[in-house]
């Protein structure tokens, strides 16, 4: 049973994903609030394997709040919810340790397989933001002509996929495998590059050679 805990101001939407997940066989709603004034006790007192945020909220809001449980729970998954694909506070909040986000609009099985791609170390994006984030960070980040991190071919396609912002389930489809071939290639991926996070995965995969053709 995946414990959630959910932080956003619009009650009429809490209520629409409480209904949700009580009528989810492996999932439920721990604890709902209207703000993150709280949020580290909460953290503390429900342990939630997904946290769900939103991204504009009265007072501190979703982005400092993810900063906030990076700090005190790097492993926590954090999927952002927005109303609006707003590119750069999406980006802000993947650059703050979000993991992933969705679009408030998005249908119902689809934030159900959002939950499990985070809790399962995935990382929801759509191309645009995917794109955001590779930009910024060939900005950044030199290419070495040295680090490959040993990743297989297959290994690197699945990354390849990840970056772009593709699913589990999504890869999987692509790629003509099974969505446990792809967990078990992507548990891989994050121990050679020494990540814990698909945000992480992104940055370092910017310095590999083979991904400066892709970006450009």
């Amino acid at each position: 049973m995946l414990r959630i805990v959910l932080f956003d101001d619009n009650a009429r939407f809490s209520d629409s994903v409480n209904m949700l997940l009580a009528t989810t066989a492996d999932m439920r709603l721990v604890h709902s609030a209207r703000d993150t004034s709280q949020l580290i006790p909460v953290i503390q007192q429900e342990q939630p394997d997904v946290v769900l945020m939103d991204i504009d909220m009265p007072g501190k809001g979703g982005i400092e709040g993810v900063g906030q449980l990076r700090a005190r729970f790097p492993d926590l998954p954090v999927l952002m919810l927005t109303g609006f694909e707003d590119a750069d506070k999406v980006f802000a909040s993947l650059c703050a340790g979000a993991n992933g986000y969705i679009l408030k609009s998005a249908g119902i099985d689809l934030l159900i397989q959002h939950i499990r791609d985070v809790h399962q170390g995935g990382a929801p994006m759509t191309p645009l933001i995917a794109k955001k984030v590779l930009d910024r960070f060939l900005m950044l980040q030199p290419v070495s002509k040295e680090e490959d991190f040993n990743l297989s071919e297959r290994e690197k396609e699945v990354l390849q996929y990840l970056v772009k912002g593709h699913s589990y389930k999504m890869i999987a489809s692509e790629m003509e495998i099974s969505y446990e071939t792809v967990h078990t290639h992507i548990r891989k991926i994050y121990k050679k590059l020494h990540v814990n996070s698909v945000s992480e995965a992104v940055s370092k995969t910017l310095t590999l050679r083979y991904f400066r053709k892709e970006a450009q």
